[in-house]
């Protein structure tokens, strides 16, 4: 009998039938003299019966500006220690978090204020060279439902003072009137396809999906946390925030955006246990000039996610850094976001080359793009996700939530993926970025894997290019070892007879860097747009 690629994340741990600032409320109690939150750069410590009463004063404070339940509050900030207050105080009241990229331009930050009526939008002065105060000057005129800036290196303790003087109890009255289900958070895709779609998640969504999270980690109030991943992204404000604080764990933010050099800092005088990154982080960690002089003894466990993880980087972390309990999440912002998830104590080779099994409560199956009919399991189709992570919408768009949620309620992912006999998923690559070569369906990640295992082969990227012989030509993109002097002669011939020949690239490029978003994530279709310009430029 065939076995249908469909899998239910049966669990005997409930899910939590309480909005954010319950949840917080009992880990205060239980946990309110260890500490909740560290900001290296800033030089921020609180305890988390500190940081529920600085959350308070903030949650009152936003109040005294005149925010209510159900306004958006926008943050446009890299990490520090009042982006995570904000998280905590919006929830406290029922304003609905709008997280800006803190890489926006002028275009960028106008569309997502508008779009979502932010209220209220809160803001550092500037990161690396963007001038955030110049670029709000430039398009504030045109968002006139922004009634209110809080700059945070100016106005920071007015909104504390201005919370003193706000009631406590009709805070109260506030919180006891909020709902699980009610939304919480937008979170703005990357919009590389089009106009950026404001993912819409309520409390019951990211609160669970966290929860569940350090449960496959067996996190506890002794585990303390590096999260160098930005905070407006699921990955930073979910996976680490509200994953540490559902379990009484330390929050550990090395800096306000990732450095290798401040994280390896950071988990030596911190002594983390549990350390989160993207593979360009851990392969940038790994390279680091210093790495062997930091004693990372005290890491047991983290999450590599946010894109594809070569097998080969997940050994090198593994018996390099002391992570021998590292886990593989898998998941977008629209489903809160881990879909899958392996847990510490999986089988090796179950958690370097594949994404995990479901998460608690969680189904996944795998469809036939074409027909949406269940492949079997072994197959390659869609991965599809269905349950508590599945966001509510896109914020102000319904059109485009019909398209990505089916009648059914599966969220449509666009992974390309494989679900073996034990119900572990492997994703093979994206459904746009499948490569078709005479015919013959190339999936990049599949060569990426090969390529990571050359020696000398720090980083490779694969896409298609066009071709007018084949329709679609692969290309790799490579970055080298220092000092290794491999050319795409030698590179080609160590593919030769060890993957299939329609599958070796015929076009090799070799980069010091990768075009990136702000999560790490590379941008494919960026590489695609340079290929093709830079070939078409060649004479014939």
């Amino acid at each position: 009998m065939i076995r249908l690629s469909y899998v239910f994340g049966a669990s005997s741990v409930p899910l939590l039938g309480e909005t954010i600032s319950e949840n917080l409320r009992r880990t205060v109690e239980r946990f309110g003299d260890r500490d909740a939150l560290i900001v290296m750069h800033q030089g921020y410590r609180a305890t988390y019966r500190e940081f529920w009463e600085q959350v308070g004063l903030a949650a009152r404070g936003l109040l005294a500006r005149g925010v209510r339940t159900g306004d958006r509050v926008a943050v446009w900030s890299p990490n520090r220690f009042e982006w995570v207050i904000l998280q905590y105080a919006t929830a406290r009241i029922g304003a609905i978090l709008v997280n800006i990229n803190p890489a926006y331009k002028a275009i960028e930050l106008e569309f997502a204020l508008k779009k979502s009526s932010a209220k209220l939008l809160c803001l550092a002065r500037g990161f690396r060279k963007t001038d955030y105060l110049a670029i709000l000057a430039e398009v504030r005129e045109r968002c006139p439902q922004l009634h209110d800036v809080l700059v945070f290196d100016t106005d920071w303790e007015r909104l504390q003072t201005e919370g003193h003087t706000f009631s406590e109890t009709i805070l109260a009255e506030i919180e006891r009137g909020l709902q699980f289900d009610d939304p919480i958070n937008i979170q703005y895709t990357s919009g590389t396809t089009g106009a950026p779609k404001g993912a819409t998640l309520s409390h019951h969504n990211i609160l669970n999906n966290a929860y569940s999270c350090g449960v496959r980690l067996r996190y506890s109030e002794r585990d303390r946390v590096c999260v160098p991943v930005p905070f407006y992204h699921c990955f930073g404000m979910v996976l680490g925030n509200l994953c540490c604080t559902t379990h009484g764990a330390c929050i550990v933010v090395p800096g306000e955006s990732f450095d290798p050099g401040a994280v390896l800092e950071t988990v030596q005088s911190e002594r983390c246990t549990s350390l989160y990154g993207v593979p360009t982080m851990f392969i940038a960690i790994l390279g680091h000039a210093r790495f062997s002089e930091f004693d990372l003894s005290s890491l047991r466990t983290g999450i590599m996610a946010g894109a594809p993880c070569p097998a080969e980087l997940m050994r090198q972390v593994r018996s390099r850094m002391h992570l021998q309990e590292i886990v593989i999440g898998c998941g977008m912002t629209e489903t809160s976001p881990l879909s899958t998830m392996s847990r510490t104590d999986d089988a090796v080779e179950k958690r370097v080359e594949t994404v995990g099994q479901p998460m608690d409560h969680v189904e996944i199956k795998i469809v036939d793009p074409g027909t949406g009919a269940v492949v079997p399991r072994g197959v390659a189709g869609e991965q599809c996700t269905r349950g508590y992570p599945v966001m509510l919408g896109y914020w102000d768009d319904p059109e485009s939530t019909a398209r990505a949620i089916d009648r059914a309620g599966w969220m449509h992912t666009g992974d390309l993926a494989m679900m073996d006999d034990d119900g572990y998923v492997r994703i093979v690559g994206r459904l746009k970025d499948v490569i078709i070569r005479g015919g013959e369906n190339v999936y990049p990640r599949e060569v990426e894997e090969f390529l990571h295992t050359i020696p000398g082969v720090a980083e490779a990227q694969v896409i298609g290019i066009p071709s007018e012989t084949y329709g679609e030509e692969v290309m790799a993109w490579v970055r080298l070892v220092p000092g290794v002097p491999l050319n795409a002669d030698e590179l080609r011939a160590a593919c030769a007879g060890r993957i299939a020949t329609f599958k070796i690239p015929r076009h090799w490029k070799f980069v010091d860097t990768f075009p990136m978003t702000v999560t790490g994530k590379v941008q494919k279709f960026r590489m695609r747009e340079l290929a093709t310009s830079e070939l078409a430029s060649v004479p014939r």
